[in-house]
């Protein structure tokens, strides 16, 4: 999705209206500020590794994608990098991140971001059931179900993670 494709309104309306547009059914969750994993996987009603962040990495000048990591884990960068064939990646910082996605860090989806840059899950994302992602906003979140999640984004499933540290 190009800017120009982007839903329009406020970032929590542009990923709700994505979100609708996919035609995967989901349940937008409110809470109030969370200060940890277990906090924000208790509000939703899930187990942690179920709570999915959507990490935006940066592959080269203006060219991004999103990963999704199941809480509690951490990116592998040298199997990210051999998933991609590049040599190097890196993070974006806040304001990038916020530039490119037109969501906060903390709020980023890939549904409704700026640009559909491309996806990849960790493996253990697949066949998970249900799982929540950020939907644009602090404290909201969508869940829906781990397959149709993948589908949905066209993503590459690959085993990109480590355990947390």
């Amino acid at each position: 999705m190009t800017a120009a494709d982007a839903p329009a309104g406020d970032p929590e309306t542009r990923a709700r209206t994505a979100l609708e547009a996919s035609g995967v059914g989901f349940t937008v969750t409110r809470h109030g500020a969370v200060a940890s994993l277990e906090e924000a996987a208790a509000a939703r009603g899930l187990d942690p590794d179920h709570v999915l962040k959507t990490i935006v990495v940066r592959r080269g000048e203006d060219d991004f994608l999103f990963v999704l990591v199941p809480g509690g884990r951490q990116i592998s960068w040298p199997r990210l990098r051999h998933l991609l064939g590049v040599s190097r990646l890196s993070l974006p910082d806040k304001d990038v991140a916020r530039e490119v996605t037109g969501y906060e860090r903390g709020t980023i989806t890939p549904f409704g971001a700026l640009r559909a840059w491309p996806v990849v899950a960790d493996s253990r994302v697949a066949g998970s059931g249900l799982v929540s992602i950020g939907a644009g906003a602090h404290g909201v979140a969508a869940s829906l179900d781990a397959d149709d999640l993948l589908r949905a984004l066209d993503a590459t499933s690959a085993d990109v993670t480590d355990p947390g540290r």
